[in-house]
């Protein structure tokens, strides 16, 4: 019924302007759609994310937001520490070394938004 419809992520925010500045100028996502009540969609690849004002910003404790990141990962988390982003170490999850961890050949990557919504980066091994 829904695999031929496109998916998007949705995530609640507190302050509008604060999460415009994160989304478009440390993570370089194209703001792509602005409606009057302040929710706002930016372009991510082929597909949007969501971005809304919620007094329930950042209760999820879960990821809220996926990026399968194809070629240097590295670069990206390098980019975005001098930036000032802060990175989730998770002891259970692989090794941990320069911001990413490393399990069964994947690296992975969490840091929070301002609001603390869970924003992960996935590259998978890479062929044989």
């Amino acid at each position: 019924m829904l695999r031929d419809w496109n998916s998007s992520a949705i995530v609640a925010v507190s302050d509008i302007a604060r999460a415009r500045r994160f989304y478009s100028q440390v993570l370089g996502l194209e703001l792509v759609e602005e409606e009057m009540d302040g929710v706002m969609a930016f372009r991510t690849g082929a597909t949007r994310l969501v971005v809304y004002r919620s007094d329930a910003a950042g209760t999820n404790r879960a990821n809220a937001a996926v990026w399968d990141v194809e070629g240097d990962i590295e670069a990206i988390v390098a980019d975005l520490a001098a930036k000032g982003v802060v990175f989730e170490h998770y002891p259970e999850i692989g090794a941990f070394r320069d911001n990413i961890h490393h399990a069964d050949g994947m690296k992975l990557v969490w840091f929070k938004d301002p609001d603390g919504n869970i924003l992960h980066l996935n590259k998978m091994p890479d062929p044989d």
